[in-house]
């Protein structure tokens, strides 16, 4: 008997309107797994053995070109499945991913994702609906990359990641996991000296406070003009 209960998931908006049985029958063959800041959970080019749901804590998620090249290709947030290749019809992951704060996830093996999929089609039709809106998001990357100064993509990220993943105070909105300024550099494609010469020089503005893997966000408004500016 499966011990995890169905209220650990369905509060995401992913499970909103599943039914009690349509949970219990996801949560069949799933375990729980703590995983400890930067423990890998699966690396680009390996066997995809299991995919995964994240209750709890954040993912990064980077690919290594053929070059050698790191690049930063997003965060996972609660609430999101990673690690879905097999219901692209893969058997190797195409990316690598590790969490950056305790994180506790949900394990399946990769082999019950078509039964799970012919059982629960309404979750094959989220998850693929998540899938093409990663790919778009890549899209838009790709464009920005070709088409925007330094500036606008690090101001683009900046308010990409408060969106997702931000908690506001009285002294901004924090991004909540770590993050560090070389991993702003790789999801850019810009370098460390460039983003750490811009950040300095919003924080003499007012608009961002950075410490030691920490961004705050201090001047939304300021931020979003940078990100809109053509200069």
């Amino acid at each position: 008997m499966n011990d995890i209960n169905r209220t650990l998931i369905a509060h995401f908006p992913i499970f909103e309107g599943f039914s009690a049985e349509e949970l219990d029958s996801i949560l069949k063959s799933v375990r729980s797994v703590r995983y400890a800041s930067g423990q890998m959970l699966f690396e680009q080019g390996g066997q995809a053995h299991s995919f995964f749901f994240l209750l709890h804590g954040h993912l990064r998620v980077t690919k290594m070109t053929s070059d050698g090249k790191q690049i930063g290709v997003r965060y996972i947030n609660p609430g999101e499945f990673c690690g879905i290749a097999p219901a692209l019809g893969a058997d190797r992951y195409p990316a690598t991913a590790a969490p950056v704060d305790d994180s506790i996830l949900l394990i399946w093996p990769a082999a019950s994702w078509l039964p799970l999929a012919e059982r629960v089609p309404k979750l094959a039709a989220r998850v693929m609906q998540m899938l093409g809106g990663r790919l778009q998001e890549a899209h838009e990357r790709v464009i920005e990359l070709a088409t925007q100064t330094a500036d606008r993509r690090i101001a683009n990220i900046l308010l990409d990641l408060i969106e997702k993943s931000g908690r506001t105070d009285a002294s901004g909105t924090e991004i909540r996991f770590p993050i560090s300024r070389q991993d702003i550099a790789e999801m850019t494609g810009t370098t460390l000296h460039t983003v750490s010469r811009l950040l300095s020089a919003w924080e003499e503005k007012g608009i961002v406070k950075s410490g030691r893997r920490r961004i705050v966000i201090t001047d939304k408004d300021a931020l979003r003009k940078m990100s809109e500016s053509r200069e």
